[in-house]
């Protein structure tokens, strides 16, 4: 090739990718001879207050919303979106969430957020906890990178859009007359999660049972504090069609748990005894399998190691959620053709979700074959 013919393939190579985005030919931004090289980045807060369709109750709290911090990072004629959703349950909140942002919102505007395994590096080492706030920064910063490359997350990540799981549909802890009508309410989905964890347990689990035959999963949020109720109810749920129980005791009750998994005839999977990759060794031979959260990891990127890691390991794996819009439950839902099970709902389970993301039929995740997280205002 001479070079007038290589300047004719650079060209049309630029012409394809469209100014700003990357080259084809040369893979970096603003190669294609765009004077002016990047423009300016800009980074944007705002908490949102997402109205539950029912009180949402679990052992550790009851509420009828959930505020959640969204992020925008706008460059090069590209939004990336991202959100974080804190709890009190790790000490977090929506305006800490914020301020924590806030303090490196210069740090992101500054640097090249094609480097953005360098820069989430440096987040991680300026930010003290505050992991939500972490989630939201890495799941910006993944939107945008898809966008630029113009494809989806889970191509991104090689993935298979077919291998999404199925999700549960979670029923909080409610009266038997509420909970039977949150079950019908769930007709389209296959199997249901149930929050226990109370002395109400028998009679939640009867009121399920009054209404539907489905497989159910259990999630107790640390709420059995004694082993021997603990291994009594598991035994117990175990005849009535339950598959696992998530988290049966506090998460610093470890050595309690692995007496208890030697007499209960049903998994036990990890959720907050597992908070990150670091939480996952010590938990062999006690849990059979994790819960992986990104507002819990800090980000897409995290989660996808912890992933990596526990199947390394010969754990069962599931992507959870917290309470929250399509924005955060889609960049899970990318992940999801890793796992063994999925519990991507808290968008559902929300009256004001302002995107539309990744969707849900008969219980199905459906991938956006958008780029980046695919999402549309709703």
């Amino acid at each position: 090739m001479n070079r007038r013919d290589l300047m004719r393939a650079l060209g049309a190579a630029c012409a394809l990718s469209g100014p700003g985005f990357p080259s084809p030919a040369l893979g970096r931004t603003g190669a294609c001879g765009d004077a002016s090289g990047p423009s300016e980045s800009r980074l944007e807060t705002e908490i949102v207050r997402l109205k539950l369709r029912h009180t949402w109750t679990t052992t550790m709290s009851s509420s009828d919303f959930r505020d959640t911090l969204h992020v925008r990072l706008v460059r090069d004629g590209v939004t990336g979106h991202g959100e974080g959703a804190p709890i009190i349950r790790y000490k977090e909140n929506a305006a800490g969430a914020k301020e924590a942002v806030l303090s490196v919102r210069d740090l992101v505007t500054g640097s090249d957020p094609w480097q953005f395994e360098k820069l989430l590096g440096e987040i991680f080492r300026r930010v003290p906890g505050q992991y939500a706030a972490k989630a939201a920064l890495d799941i910006t910063l993944m939107d945008w990178v898809g966008q630029k490359l113009g494809v989806p997350l889970y191509r991104f990540f090689g993935l298979d859009p077919s291998d999404a799981r199925i999700t549960t549909f979670s029923i909080g802890i409610d009266t038997p007359e509420v909970t039977r009508q949150k079950v019908r309410e769930a007709q389209a989905f296959p199997v249901l999660k149930i929050k226990v964890g109370l002395d109400t347990d028998d009679a939640t689990i009867a009121a399920v049972r009054s209404a539907t035959n489905k497989p159910l999963r259990v999630d107790a949020n640390e709420g059995w504090k004694d082993k021997e109720v603990a291994v009594r109810k598991i035994n117990w749920l175990a005849t009535q069609g339950v598959e696992f129980v998530e988290q049966p005791m506090p998460a610093e009750m470890l050595e309690e748990t692995r007496w208890v998994r030697e007499r209960v005839r049903l998994p036990l999977i990890a959720d907050e005894a597992c908070q990150r990759a670091r939480d996952i060794p010590k938990l062999l031979g006690i849990f059979d399998g994790v819960n992986v959260k990104l507002d819990k990891a800090g980000g897409i990127l995290e989660a996808f190691k912890m992933i990596q890691i526990a199947r390394a390991l010969g754990l069962k794996t599931m992507l959870g959620c917290m309470v929250s819009s399509s924005v955060s439950v889609t960049a899970a839902a990318h992940l999801s053709p890793l796992v063994d099970y999925a519990d991507l709902d808290g968008n559902l389970l929300i009256a004001n979700d302002p995107f539309a993301g990744v969707q849900v039929r008969n219980g199905k995740l459906l991938l956006p074959d958008r780029p980046g997280l695919g999402l549309n205002p709703a």
